[in-house]
């Protein structure tokens, strides 16, 4: 057997360790994950707060990045009922290991605390695993893993420019700052103040397919949308016989709560798919007056389409203009021999600026990066 091989797959968990905390919103750069490998690298890799510990001193930079962090540790490393480990003795957290090794000797023969603290490669493997799993094919287990891993999630659109000005040590000239200053000094010389334009996130809208062909998936993507639903710039509606806004209802910080407040707030669940109708409803009462107008729009389903394509690619070409990109998640993409055959679906491409996976966690991911703008992603 290879000896290289155990660092290898330690390097392939901690490297998909760091793309789900990118998915949580946190700025893990290359530099910042090669500075955690070589920290995990000089400590214990099969250590689990040895490991918790140098991703945080390494890949965090503020305090919300430390929360983020906390809960996407605690869902790719820790077992169901694990908690994190604590952060002011991350050392007393877990007996310490030696390094990941490939043991000939049977699990019954290992020590109490080997069976009770597993090395961070076997923890995290299942979750590596589990973010490329179809979630229509999870049990209850995984289910309860992956609630928590897209408890982590977040969805921050790409940055727009807006007409407000702030202060900037490059750009324009501010003339009612410099004179201030001028005066301020008894018209003294004063530096040359500048501004620039102010920039902002754009708003987000999620529109997530409930209808019974997406009832394997919904769930999961409506957690999704709450995970994401936490900024003040996004907004979700559910469609299949009817359109509902349901931004209010994920609002609460509880996810199971939210789920099940939408679950009340949605009364066409596992229903028939009218698409264009539906969309066209969108457009007449949200969209025009502003929900859509320079939005990034993500439309999470597999397009069924009971109704008239034709309609629906209308109303695409209209959404599309109003938009600043659409993106179209499938989960349905992901099977082998897929095509976008379906009439509703072939309607609607031309007018998707990305079309992408929806199947997985590790598909959420990469959504989160096209919305963000990483079309290579």
């Amino acid at each position: 057997m290879d000896r290289e091989a155990p660092g290898r797959d330690a390097d392939a968990v901690l490297l998909g360790f760091a793309r789900a905390l990118r998915a949580a919103g946190l700025d893990a750069s290359a530099e910042r994950v090669h500075a955690f490998l070589r920290a995990v690298a000089l400590l214990r890799p099969g250590v689990r707060a040895d490991v918790y510990g140098a991703g945080r001193s390494t890949l965090c930079g503020s305090r919300e990045d430390q929360e983020r962090y906390d809960a996407v540790f605690t869902a790719y490393f820790m077992d169901t009922g694990g908690d994190a480990p604590d952060r002011r003795t991350p050392g007393a957290a877990i007996p310490p290991r030696p390094r990941l090794v490939v043991r000939d000797t049977p699990l019954t023969t290992a020590s109490e605390n080997e069976r009770h603290a597993a090395p961070t490669g076997a923890l995290a493997s299942s979750a590596e695993v589990l973010r490329h799993r179809d979630v229509a094919e999870l049990d209850a287990a995984e289910r309860a893993r992956l609630h928590r891993l897209l408890a982590a999630f977040a969805l921050p659109g790409p940055t727009r420019r807006t007409a407000r000005r702030r202060p900037a040590r490059r750009g324009e000239a501010d003339p009612r700052r410099t004179v201030r200053d001028l005066l301020r000094h008894g018209g003294e010389p004063a530096p040359l103040r500048h501004r620039a334009r102010a920039e902002r996130p754009r708003r987000v809208v999620l529109l997530v397919d409930v209808s019974g062909s997406m009832a394997p998936y919904a769930d999961a993507l409506l957690r999704f949308a709450h995970a994401s639903a936490r900024t003040a710039r996004t907004e979700v509606f559910t469609l299949a016989t009817r359109l509902t806004r349901v931004t209010r209802e994920l609002a609460q910080r509880d996810p199971d709560l939210a789920m099940a407040a939408v679950a009340a707030a949605v009364p066409d669940w596992s229903g028939g798919t009218r698409l264009g109708e539906l969309l066209r409803v969108f457009l007449d009462r949200w969209g025009q007056r502003g929900t859509a107008r320079g939005a990034v729009v993500v439309l999470l389903s597999d397009g069924w389409e009971r109704g008239d394509p034709e309609l629906l690619g209308r109303q695409m070409r209209r959404l599309h203009r109003l938009a600043h990109r659409v993106i179209w998640a499938n989960p349905r993409k992901a099977h082998p021999g897929y095509a976008p055959l379906a009439a509703g679906m072939a309607a609607a491409l031309p007018s998707v600026d990305a079309f992408v996976e929806g199947h997985s966690p590790a598909a959420l991911e990469r959504l989160a990066a096209v919305v963000r703008g990483a079309d290579d992603a």
